[in-house]
């Protein structure tokens, strides 16, 4: 079964289909891509709320099909002509999503995507997810992507002639994003929760021939206590991607809950996390990041007995 992939109302164009930034230069309507998706019954969790990992999917799938809609996609996952020719690929560096609120099963959702210029390294995927019908905004999301050279797995420079490519189709207006420094220590209560041997499977990998990157997501709450799992849900998560994950790694996934008490779960209005997730030979680092959690905001989402 393939998903319900409906598009949203083309735009208005004028005689040659170009729009006007603010600067007074143009850029291609395309610059911003809006596709709706209708959230299906396997995209749920037992919330009765669609998964953390389903909107992290959606939003890779967007991402790349824009690239595809802009005329620049040429290979693999949303590589540029001019990648192919240098044999790079595109890896997350960064990635933080705030959610307002959870969509759930039947829920149609609108995604809106546009890229922009990221310094001299790369380039800025910025997302807003938002309800179909009222228009509120459920979801932000940004996403720092760099390049990587595939045969020596070292990062590359981003080359004049990519740039020259996807720089009509990046706009000028990108989603902060926010520097946090990372410590598993500090003045505040931390509990370790420790969650160990996690493998990747064969299905795990992307078309880079690495674990995909929302796979990590997953990988994360495998360590996340249950107390917060069951009465908190995800309201923003930020990721440092620190190197590649293989299909022959085994990964340890490390929670600390930054909470008094000792730790203890108690009736608080946000828990703070922070995460690791480490090879268990040798300990390098793959994955950093922060979470923050609110109490759940619905019981019986749908109203079922």
């Amino acid at each position: 079964m393939t998903r319900n992939n409906l598009r949203g109302t083309p735009r208005p164009k004028d005689a040659h289909g170009i729009i006007k930034k603010n600067d007074g230069s143009s850029r291609s309507l395309l610059a911003k891509d809006l596709t709706k998706f209708q959230i299906r019954s396997y995209e749920v969790g037992s919330d009765q709320a669609v998964t953390i990992e389903t909107l992290m999917n959606l939003l890779q799938e967007t991402s790349i099909n824009h690239l595809k809609a802009i005329g620049v996609w040429s290979d693999g996952f949303g590589l540029t002509r001019e990648m192919c020719k240098k044999n790079l690929i595109w890896v997350v560096s960064k990635l933080q999503v705030a959610v307002d609120r959870y969509p759930i099963w039947d829920d149609v959702i609108q995604i809106d995507t546009w890229k922009g210029a990221y310094g001299k390294i790369g380039i800025c995927s910025n997302w807003t997810i938002c309800d179909a019908k009222t228009g509120e905004i459920l979801l932000t999301a940004s996403c720092i992507l760099v390049m990587m050279n595939e045969e020596t797995r070292k990062l590359s420079k981003f080359p004049d002639e990519v740039r020259s490519e996807l720089d009509e189709h990046l706009t000028n207006v990108i989603l902060p994003v926010v520097a946090r420094k990372w410590s598993p220590r500090d003045e505040m209560s931390i509990v370790d929760h420790v969650r160990n041997g996690i493998m990747p499977r064969w299905s795990d990998l992307d078309m880079n021939q690495h674990v995909n990157n929302v796979k990590y997501i997953g990988w994360i709450l495998e360590s996340v206590p249950r107390s917060i799992v069951e009465n908190y849900e995800l309201a923003s998560l930020t990721l440092e991607y620190r190197q590649e994950c293989k299909l022959e790694s085994v990964v340890q996934s490390h929670t600390y809950v930054m909470v008094s008490n000792n730790g203890k779960i108690g009736d608080y209005d946000l828990v703070d996390c922070k995460h690791a997730l480490q090879l268990e030979t040798g300990g390098g680092e793959i994955m950093r990041g922060w979470s923050i959690w609110r109490p759940k905001q619905y019981g019986n989402r749908l109203g079922l007995e």
